[in-house]
């Protein structure tokens, strides 16, 4: 053991405070001092130091702190430490604390004086380390001793001395002490007395009823007042001694009265005393009714959307004024600005309510005589959500059901009724399968399904709203497939031959087929028979049929067909049954003899064929019979079968006559005839001949004759000789017969008596006897002469073909008539054809009518007859009447039936017409029928009439299968019927798309991004051509835009896997088949939606609130959810942290935002955000966010540029440099685009990540100019839009369209112009260089590609030749040096420098034969009658025809209406002549001429015109009436509408409706010219009805238009004027009047009318004066010197002239009478006049004195009466009264009641009277007149009545004795037996008469006594 001691110092020790400081309290001021005490080794780096609050003060072991306050006070530290060490220092601890002493911070006065009764206040407070400790004394006594509760001491305040005594005065000391120190203050207090005053008065109250009513009455006073209140003068009710109920007196002094009632109002009084005095004070009090809720809101319950009503009302006083208020939860109802919320009064409205709006509502009335409040409930039902997550599967333990689930959906704050489950079964409309399922249950098994059917289902909820949206469709369910459970139906089994058998079905019920249809099974064997059935198994579902063949002829089969799908074969239908049909025998009949029974008949014997050989039912047999020589003239006879007995017979008559014939017979069945049996040839028997020939006479003398004749042209055998006898006519002893051998055709009669008639008979012989006698006569000595001609023919019996004609036969020419001829001329468009034989009769010669056979039907002909003896023909007799025979159906068909064109449903044919003789009938009811059936039968026949006449030459079938094969023929008909068909015609309809769709379409999602897609191949029928292949169109459901195509060539594909589609998308699916032509039509959409998958991530994830702690992150669902979204998971971690540390969160599927909280301020985070489906978490959108609240928006981006070698055809790359985030990270960039030059800004991505600098913009157009500009957008929001870039153009691309073959026709035999349309300029894509024309030579029949040869076609441009047209601008091209007679297919692209547009639809031409290319030559136009045209023409030179000319094609029309009336007429080659028919009568009408061929019409000529001729007019269009008066009326009529000729004039024939008085007088007046039409007639009798008739003039009247007057005032016209009177003077004579009736309408007018003495018959004398004219003034040179006259007056109005007024007094006007008017010369007149007479009485009695005188008529009757006038002055109308041109002054003279003669007027008129019978004074009078008189030109002035003549007449002799009654009956009554002389007088008008300008007059007059009936400006000598 050793010890050894080291060096303390040499070891270190670690620091250690061996004393430390200690917890020290000091004075504020005092030093402070604090020592710490450490060890350490080495000591020499021991650091000790002193720290406070983290912060160093000093080191050393002691801390002084020299003068500390009270901020030096806390928690000092001690630390011991090695320097330069980093080792943790020791410390210890020390609290200094530093006191300092009380200081007054309040301290009292010295003196405070304090009044009774009220409180003093003395203040003392302070202030000290720690707080110092107050006391207070009062003289010394501290204040606790006293315990004077009076004495208040408050920390805050000091001392209150409360309701100060007398006692309390005295010294107050305060103390304030604290361990520091002590403070103090001191003051003295006085107690004063006051007298009361009012420190508060009471004031006047106004308190609801109930409410408590406080007055104030504060006072002071020393001592302090008593208070008292009164109400009133007297009642007392508080005071310190009373107290009222409800009145109570405050401490205050105040008055409380509670509660208040209304008996409570009026003045109250305080009143205050104490001893030093008393005061008062008052105030009112007034009560109000208290306002409370009278009518409270009620809780509502209302549906969503509708209208809430919450009603509120309240009572109050009327002196206040009340308001409502409305408060929900607390907070007020206010309403909106849209006025979905208003308020009015108490009456809350709230529209178009929705979940917002449940609350509690209070409504709160607030006025100054109180509030009231009252709750109401407000509850809004909706319809239910729709239920969610309905999901369905399928049943295992069911094969026809599904199971169903679901989420209960919110009920609508209404609960739920029931479910209403739908289902879609296959794509059909939805349809309820459970109407109420239990709003309980989430789950329901769906059964009764069909299997191998998809379903679809959905649910919705029903509630008391009713039923709410449908939730989301389940996904499409396919159940199991089964084995059809029913048989096909409706099975029909037919015998198609002898050895097969056609089947026919329809598929089992759909409902029954549980499954896709595969095919069938047909099963079948002999019926009654046991064996094995065959089978045949049909593998198309669309096959409904089957022939089955190489069957047993005529044999019965038990057929049965069954139905399969993929699960199996169904159940087989009920056994049919059906024989085979039957065959042809196969064995001719047996042991056949033929023989001879006589010359016309030959006879068969036989067996028939044995059984087993006839194959069927026995029909019969058929005996053949046919000449040796012709063995294609056969003889059919038809034998039924004679069942009971085996030998038959049959005979075959009607033979030639000893003749060799081949007989054979056969057996037939229904399906046709057996084989001959061997031929045996035999002969008809001999028989006798038929009459010899060319009987005729020569060498004819007195006694001999030379007969001669001709062999029989029916010998009927061997001729062995002929018999010859002749006779006299019935002298039976002068018959003599001789035979002559068989060579002798002559013999010489001899020893025949002279001029005797013999009948000599000839005929022929053979060993059958003798044949038939051939007679003649003839005379001896006389030879026989030609005929005579017929005569008197009469046609009868008129039919279609025949017509019979009677006729009177002509002489003989002494022999017999041994032929008649008739001879016919046919009629046809007015003119005459040659006259040709149509009938021949011989052997009749006692012959008097005659069928005529073989005419052609609907034709005019004319018939003539000749008769033929031994010498030779008559002459023709004279035609018969014009015929017409009926009309029949057509005879023929037309020819040249051929095929123009053929479509792909449509064939156009050509045909010649017939011509009009072929017609039968009117050609209007002339038309053509066509019949066109498939070539394999398939399908019935189909008619279609031809629209158009009989002149139609081509039509089109239409509404034709495409690519099919047609049997066409024609047929023409009418309205009797149809003619027979014409040969058939094959034609074939071009390839077309395909008409139907692929069936049996199924689809199948093999994966979320897959769909395999299957159908059945397209029928037959409905292929249309070759199909090359399917087509698959797939989008998304709802797209707008076109579908995808995919493409599965070749017929046989049936399936296709559709990929890279969108992941849980619906598809809408649909299969097309194609054909060269084109696409079919779709099949029936098919909607699918690919399988789920995860989703993609959520988008527009922004941060829009972002604090220094929390961030709220929003978002969208993923734009590619590839399922249902479940939910989502927000995760975050801070930027700089590890990346795999995150903080998640989900949150449901319906969550849009989230809040992250308790995140660090300032700081980066990442946060990311994914979706979930039912798969999984799909993919995430991460974004950076900065916690902090200085955010803007971003800049924009920057430098945008688009690179030249970037930009093409449809897309181009910009790029960009990013702007300033602004503190908030850019979330993502918006493209926006705008084309030039007048595009708009639009948005064309919206979501380019922010981290790109580049993007690819594509959708854009070829060859168009864009701007470009961009937007930034982070959580605060888009940048302003950044600067456009410059102008940025894409390339040209490839045209997208092909231009438009419009049509292809052929221009010569080797060359086609094609003509095109441009391709729209928006599918141009750049600068359209041209076309090109791809053009091959189709295959000779186009009908027979193979598949392989159509495939080569997909591309029209594949090995064709082409041109290129090198101008856009051009749309037709001329292709040449075709092949002749060849079909060529042509399609066209257009180009641009890129390349070509896909082609353009093909079209197929013929070449070889084109349309004429020059009109027809030569043409004229001439005009035959009024309704035909003749055009003739020369062909178009032969090498410009480009092929056969067919015909031509003429159309014609009105000039200037060819759009109303032109038409058409074809003619056929070689006609170059038509007669165009129907046509207006003188009209002008144009007529071009078209050549065609088979390839088209040729260019028309130009127009030729001609004008048709003239006609007879059609009636003129109206007939009208005015001024109507008693005897006269105004006749008016129109020009026809149809003039058909140039209008030459006018006829008006008006009578009297019945006779009047015995006697009907017909007038008749002949208007020349056409423009007058009117006639004014004055001889009417008043109240008589007269029918007028108009008839125009051309070269012939036409017909004419007819109506009925009453000649009196029309029903409403005025009355008479009143009052008239006359007055003359020197030189003037005046008319008045007054006004009478005015009728119904105003007097628009008055007329004047005259009559004078030397006419008789009233005549306008001034017309129209104004309505207010009541007189006139007329000179007196007016009237004519001699004359005396009467005048009246007539009232006009707007219904036309009134009554007139009574006549005036007759008023001569006076003048110097002439010499000849002297009683002197007037008597040596009437002597001259005796001595004629008397001269002229004495030469008749001479020469007539055995005369007899003859009345024409005894008796009464009714005379008739007519007259007839012409009316010419060369184009102006005028009838003459006396001298006047129109009817201005006329002048009748009168005698003995009859009036005179009228006399001839300058007017060229034309007068014609007969009166066939007058009797005037028992003499027959006849007079005939005619005068015609030159024109007299009227000047314009002469045409106005108001003018009045210039001079007076001049008179003269002439005009004297034409006027003057007195001569008159010298002229006009003549002896009886005179001849009346006509004689025409010319002169000339000795005056100048005043005219009317619009009217004529015609006057007429009868007189039952036998005189003329003169015509008004007429006159008759005699």
């Amino acid at each position: 053991f050793s010890l050894s001691v080291a060096d303390p110092e040499s070891e270190p020790v670690v620091p250690a405070i061996v004393i430390g400081p200690k917890d020290t309290t000091v004075v504020a001021g005092n030093e402070a001092i604090l020592e710490c005490i450490a060890n350490a080794r080495p000591v020499d780096r021991l650091l000790v130091s002193w720290k406070r609050d983290g912060r160093r003060l000093s080191s050393g072991k002691r801390l002084i702190i020299p003068a500390p306050t009270s901020s030096d006070t806390g928690l000092y530290v001690c630390e011991a430490s090695f320097s330069n060490s980093t080792a943790k220092p020791v410390e210890t601890k020390a609290h200094l604390t530093v006191m300092e002493p009380p200081s007054l911070t309040a301290q009292p006065k010295s003196k405070i004086f304090g009044e009774l009764d009220r409180n003093a206040e003395i203040p003392c407070l302070a202030a000290g380390v720690p707080q110092p400790r107050i006391e207070w004394y009062k003289d010394t006594v501290p204040l606790s001793k006293l315990a004077n509760p009076r004495y208040k001491v408050s920390a805050a305040n000091g001392l209150t001395v409360r309701r100060v005594q007398p006692g309390d005065g005295g010294i107050f000391q305060c103390f304030a002490r604290n361990p520091a120190g002590e403070a103090q203050a001191q003051t003295q207090l006085f107690v004063s007395s006051v007298p009361p005053t009012f420190a508060s008065p009471p004031s006047d109250q106004t308190v609801t009823d109930g409410n408590t009513a406080l007055f104030t009455c504060q006072t002071n006073g020393a001592p302090k007042p008593a208070i008292t209140w009164r109400k009133g003068s007297n009642e007392v009710l508080a005071s310190g001694s009373v107290q009222v109920p409800r009145f109570t007196l405050l401490q205050s002094g105040g008055l409380q009265v509670q509660p208040v009632s209304f008996q409570d109002s009026g003045e109250y009084t305080c009143i205050a005393s104490n001893m030093e005095g008393t005061i008062n004070a008052t105030a009112t009090l007034t009560v109000w009714n208290r306002t409370v809720i009278s009518v409270p809101p009620t809780d509502q319950r209302v549906i969503k959307g509708t209208t809430a009503t919450l009603k509120c009302d309240a009572t109050h006083d009327p002196r206040i004024s009340i308001s409502y208020k409305w408060e929900r939860s607390g907070m007020p109802v206010l309403p909106t600005s849209g006025g979905r919320v208003s308020v009015r009064q108490g009456l809350l409205t709230i529209s178009q309510t929705w979940s917002g709006d449940i609350g509690d509502y209070t409504c709160t009335v607030t006025s100054q005589a109180g509030n009231d409040s009252r709750p109401a409930r407000l509850e809004v039902i909706e319809l239910p959500h729709s239920p969610r997550s309905l999901t369905a599967r399928l049943n295992d333990s069911d094969s026809r059901s599904v199971l169903l689930s679901w989420l209960r959906p919110f009920d609508g704050n209404s609960p739920l009724l029931y479910y209403v489950l739908e289902l879609s079964e296959n794509n059909s409309p939805w349809k309820v399968y459970l109407s109420e399922v239990d709003p309980a249950v989430t789950k329901v098994s769906v059964g009764g399904l069909t299997p191998a059917r998809t379903y679809q289902f959905r649910l919705c909820a029903v509630n008391q709203v009713g039923r709410g949206q449908y939730s989301a469709e389940t996904q499409r369910l396919m159940l199991r497939e089964e084995a059809p459970s029913a048989p096909p139906k409706n099975i029909v089994a037919s015998g198609r031959t002898n050895q097969s058998i056609m089947v026919q079905w329809q598929p089992p019920p759909e409902p029954q087929l549980n499954g896709v249809l595969r095919g069938y099974v047909l099963r079948y064997r002999l019926a009654g028979l046991p064996g094995d059935y065959q089978e045949k198994n049909i593998s198309s579902p669309e096959t409904n049929y089957c022939l089955l063949k190489d069957l047993i002829i005529w044999t019965q089969y038990q057929i049965q067909v069954a139905a399969y799908t993929g699960a199996g074969l169904g159940v087989y239908s009920s056994p049919v049954t059906e024989y085979t049909l039957q065959g042809v025998p196969t064995a001719p009949p047996q042991e056949v003899k033929v023989v001879a029974i006589n010359s016309t008949t030959i006879q068969f014997t036989w067996n028939p064929p044995p059984q087993q050989f006839i194959n069927g039912i026995n029909q019969g047999y058929k005996l053949l019979v046919w000449p040796e020589q012709s063995p294609e003239d056969v003889t059919i006879v038809t034998i039924t079968p004679d069942y009971p007995s085996s030998r038959h017979t049959g005979l075959v008559s009607g033979l030639k006559k000893f003749t060799w014939y081949y007989g054979s017979t056969l057996c037939f069945t229904t399906p046709g005839d057996g084989p001959r049996s061997p031929p045996t040839l035999v002969q008809t028997h001999e028989d006798t001949p038929g009459r010899v020939r060319r009987l005729s006479f020569t060498e004819i003398l007195d006694t001999s004759l030379r007969v001669s004749w001709a062999e029989p042209e029916d010998k009927n055998g061997i001729i062995t000789g002929y018999m010859l006898w002749w006779e006299v006519p019935n002298v039976e002893s002068s018959r003599e017969e001789h035979s002559l051998p068989n060579s002798t055709l002559q013999y010489q009669l001899t020893g025949l008596t002279s001029t005797t008639v013999y009948t000599i008979q000839v005929a022929a012989l053979t060993a059958a006897g003798r044949g038939v006698v051939t007679s003649s006569t003839i005379s001896t000595g006389v030879p026989p002469e030609l005929p005579g001609a017929p005569s008197n023919l009469v046609i009868s019996n008129i039919s279609p073909r025949t017509a019979t004609v009677r006729f009177r036969p002509g002489p003989d020419g002494k022999t017999a008539i041994s032929r008649w001829i008739v001879e016919g001329q046919v009629r046809d468009d007015g003119k005459e054809e040659e006259w040709k034989v149509v009938y021949q009769k011989d052997n009749q010669p006692d012959a008097d009518t005659l069928e005529i056979p073989d005419l052609t039907p609907f034709t005019q002909y004319r018939f003539r007859m000749q008769q033929v003896n031994i010498v030779g023909s008559s002459p023709m007799s004279a035609p018969s009447r014009l015929i017409q025979t009926l009309q029949a159906a057509p005879d023929t068909h037309p020819s040249d039936l051929s095929l123009l064109s053929a479509t792909q449903t449509s064939l156009r044919f050509s045909w010649k017409p017939l011509s009009e003789s072929e017609y039968n009938s009117s050609p209007e009811t002339v038309g053509y029928r066509l019949r066109v059936s498939k070539t394999d039968s398939q399908g019935e026949n189909r008619n279609e009439d031809v629209k158009g006449t009989g002149g139609t030459s081509e039509a089109t079938l239409e509404g034709l299968n495409p690519f099919t094969q047609y049997q066409v023929q024609i047929q023409a008909l009418n309205s009797i019927g149809p003619g027979p068909w014409s040969q058939t015609v094959a034609a074939q309809t071009t390839e077309s798309v395909p008409s139907g769709s692929p069936v049996n379409v199924t689809a199948e999602a093999v994966s979320s991004s897959k769909i395999l897609l299957m159908w059945s191949a397209l029928p037959q029928s409905q292929k249309n051509g070759v199909i090359l292949g399917y087509k698959v169109l797939y989008s998304k459901k709802d797209s707008e835009g076109p579908p995808s195509v995919q493409v599965a060539e070749g017929e046989g594909s049936v399936s296709l896997l559709l990929g890279a589609l969108q992941k849980y998308t619906v598809y809408v699916l649909q299969v097309l088949a194609y054909t060269r032509m084109g696409d079919g039509p779709p099949s029936n959409r098919i909607l699918l939606r690919t399988k789920e998958d995860v989703p993609g991530p959520p988008v527009r994830m922004v941060f829009p609130e972002v604090r220094l702690s929390s961030v709220r992150v929003v978002w969208q669902p993923p734009a590619s959810p590839n399922g249902i979204i479940l939910g989502y998971q927000i995760s975050y971690r801070l930027d700089s942290r590890d990346p795999l540390r995150w903080t998640t969160v989900e949150v449901g599927s319906n969550a849009r935002q989230f809040t992250v909280t308790g995140l660090s301020s300032e700081q980066s985070y990442v946060f990311r955000l994914i979706a979930r489906t039912a798969v999984g978490w799909g993919a995430g959108q991460e974004a950076v966010v900065v916690t902090t609240e200085r955010r803007e928006r971003p800049l924009p981006p920057r430098k945008l540029s688009v690179p030249q070698d970037e930009v093409e055809s449809r897309q181009l790359r910009i790029h960009w440099v990013t702007g300033g985030s602004a503190s908030s990270p850019l979330r993502y960039f918006t493209l926006q685009i705008k084309e030039l030059p007048n595009g708009d800004w639009k948005t064309h991505t919206a979501d380019i990540l922010h981290n790109m600098t580049s993007w690819t913009v594509d959708r854009l157009k070829p060859f168009t100019s864009y701007k470009f500009r961009m937007v930034a957008t982070n959580d605060v929001g888009d940048s302003i839009p950044s600067r456009e870039t410059e102008a940025a153009t894409t390339l040209q691309d490839v045209p997208n369209e092909p231009p438009v073959i419009l049509s292809v026709k052929p221009t010569t035999t080797t060359s086609v112009l094609v003509h095109w349309k441009r391709p729209s300029d928006d599918s141009v894509n750049g600068v359209l260089t041209g076309y090109r024309l791809y053009y091959r030579e189709l295959p000779a029949n186009a009908s027979t590609l193979t598949e392989a040869e159509v495939q080569t076609t997909k591309n029209n441009t594949t090995k064709s030749t082409f041109k290129t047209v090198s101008s856009d601008s051009l749309t037709e091209f001329e292709l040449t040096q075709l092949k002749k007679f060849r079909r060529y297919q042509i399609v066209m692209t257009s180009y641009n420098i890129i390349g070509e547009s896909p082609p353009s639809n093909p079209v197929e031409v013929s070449v070889g034969e084109a349309a004429p290319s020059v009109a027809p030559q030569s043409i004229t136009v001439s005009a035959v009658s009024p309704s035909t045209l003749e055009v003739t023409w020369d062909t178009p030179p032969l090498e410009t025809q480009n092929g056969l000319i067919q015909g031509y094609k003429i159309h014609y029309w009105e000039r200037d209406q060819q759009n109303q009336s032109e038409k058409v007429k074809v003619i056929f080659v070689p006609d170059t002549r038509v007669h165009l028919t129907n046509l207006s009568s003188y009209t002008s009408y144009l007529i071009t001429l078209t050549a065609f061929n088979m390839a088209g019409d040729g260019p028309p000529s130009d127009p030729r015109g001609a004008r048709t001729l003239p006609s007879a007019p059609s009636q003129p269009s109206l007939l009208s009436f005015s001024e109507v008066t008693g005897g006269s009326v105004n006749v008016s009529w129109g020009a026809p509408l149809s003039p058909n000729g140039q209008v030459e004039g006018y006829r008006v024939i008006y009578e009297p409706t019945s006779p009047i008085q015995g006697v009907t007088k017909l007038v008749t007046v002949d208007v020349k010219g056409s423009w007058q039409r009117w006639l004014k007639v004055r001889d009417l009798i008043k109240g008589e009805t007269y029918t007028f008739s108009v008839q125009a003039l051309t070269v012939s009247y036409g017909p004419p238009i007819q109506a009925n007057i009453t000649a009196q005032p029309v029903k409403g016209s005025p009355g008479s004027p009143m009052d008239m009177s006359i007055t003359k003077t020197s030189s003037d004579l005046t008319i008045q009047w007054s006004e009478g009736d005015v009728g119904e309408a105003s007097v628009t007018g008055y007329t004047i009318e005259a009559r004078p003495s030397d006419e008789g018959v009233w005549d306008s004398f001034i017309r129209f004066l104004p309505p207010s004219s009541r007189s006139v003034s007329v000179p007196l040179e007016r009237l004519r010197s001699g004359i005396s006259y009467e005048f009246r007056v007539i009232a006009v109005n707007s219904y036309g002239y009134g009554q007139p007024s009574a006549p005036s007094a007759a008023l001569a006007a006076m003048s110097d009478r002439p010499f000849y008017e002297e009683w002197w010369f007037l008597l040596v007149m009437a002597l001259v006049g005796l001595i004629l007479i008397l001269v002229l009485v004495f030469t008749l009695l001479l020469h007539g004195h055995s005369s007899k005188y003859k009345a024409c008529g005894t008796g009464k009757h009714v005379s008739t009466a007519e007259e007839s006038v012409t009316l010419d002055n060369g184009g102006f109308t005028a009838l003459e009264l006396n001298s006047r041109t129109l009817n201005t002054k006329n002048s009748f003279l009168k005698k003995n009641g009859t009036r005179s003669p009228p006399r001839p007027s300058p007017g060229g008129l034309h007068y014609s009277d007969e009166d066939i019978c007058n009797n005037y004074n028992g003499a027959v009078l006849t007079e005939s007149t005619t005068l015609t008189e030159k024109p007299t030109e009227v000047s314009e002035s002469e045409l106005t009545d108001s003018d009045y003549e210039d001079e007076q007449p001049k008179h003269s002799f002439v005009n004297h004795y034409m006027s003057d009654p007195t001569y008159y009956n010298s002229w006009k009554r003549q002896p009886k037996g005179l001849k009346g002389i006509g004689t025409s007088f010319g002169y000339e008008e000795c005056a100048t008469a005043d005219t009317e300008p619009y009217y004529q007059t015609v006057v007429t007059q009868h007189s039952t006594g036998g005189s003329r009936t003169p015509v008004t400006g007429f006159s008759s000598f005699v």
